[in-house]
């Protein structure tokens, strides 16, 4: 649905976007992290042609995105950041423009949404809070049943159940379809509940891109107490970070086997216990690393 190759960006000479590749196939749930002003953004709007890009491709749906058609713009449903909609609008009437344009309009959908969400159909657009903007969009996003759904922090604005309610419509149409969707927030766990793959952008490209459980089951955090105290040369490979002190240590490693542990155990004679990590954590760690590196 998205293939992205090489792609950078760059702003008056500043490259945001510094050669990234990312595929999206069919039926996939990528979540996309990446700290404040690290291109998320501009990365999605490079692969919907709404930024022409410096230099590599972007494709949807096999179109060039900067040329996208009528029959694959039909696919497409996208949330931005910041909504902007028609102030002198009634809701109702925004919603009756937009579902115009869609041969494919789902009423009895959008009916739904709004119940439950509980727009005001009948005030104008200009007075809504950003979050009731927030949520406007959302349903004009979602109307058309698209085959990809591109969400750029969609819940920003929205309050905890608002929240919990979109998440439970996204879970629903993952279950109901083989629908594409791309979404992009800063709330790991929202990921954590949706998401079947994640890709981390760092330092204008992708750091990481695979499975949620892979990057779950690779990157762990180790507790280990030696007998005597650690040698100043301690050191671990793929360690994203590590800290001592006498006997212990505490280190996070993004490539976890259990021969690593073991080796420890025998060298050092110490005792190791391994510890999960949530998604907030990992994405810290692999940060924390960059900023040190």
């Amino acid at each position: 649905m998205i293939q992205i190759d090489q792609l950078k960006k760059n702003f008056d000479g500043k490259k945001v976007l510094r050669g990234v590749d990312l595929e999206v196939p069919p039926g996939t749930v990528l979540g996309l992290l990446g700290q404040n002003g690290s291109g998320k953004s501009t990365l999605i709007k490079c692969a919907l042609g709404l930024l022409r890009v410096t230099d590599g491709t972007a494709t949807i749906c096999g179109d060039d995105a900067w040329n996208l058609s009528a029959e694959t713009k039909a696919r497409l449903g996208y949330v931005p950041q910041e909504v902007v909609s028609y102030p002198w609008m009634r809701v109702r009437q925004v919603i009756a423009y937009t579902a115009a344009f869609y041969p494919t309009w789902n009423s009895a959908l959008v009916d739904k949404l709004c119940q439950r969400w509980q727009l005001p159909l009948e005030d104008r657009v200009g007075p809504l809070s950003v979050g009731q903007l927030q949520t406007l969009g959302i349903v004009l996003a979602l109307g058309h049943e698209p085959d990809l759904l591109i969400l750029d922090e969609p819940v920003a604005s929205l309050d905890p159940n608002a929240r919990r309610e979109f998440l439970r419509t996204l879970l629903e149409i993952v279950d109901q379809s083989q629908r594409t969707i791309l979404f992009s927030t800063h709330i790991t766990s929202d990921l954590e509940r949706i998401a079947s793959r994640v890709a981390i952008l760092r330092n204008g490209k992708i750091a990481f891109h695979g499975e949620l459980d892979e990057l779950k089951e690779s990157v762990k955090r180790l507790r280990l107490t030696a007998r005597e105290d650690l040698p100043n040369s301690f050191a671990v490979p793929h360690a994203l970070q590590c800290e001592v002190s006498g006997p212990t240590a505490t280190l996070t490693i993004d490539n976890f086997n259990e021969q690593l542990v073991e080796q420890l155990r025998t060298t050092y004679n110490a005792d190791i216990t391994v510890h999960d990590l949530n998604l907030e954590e990992i994405f810290i760690e692999i940060h924390r690393r960059g900023n040190d590196e």
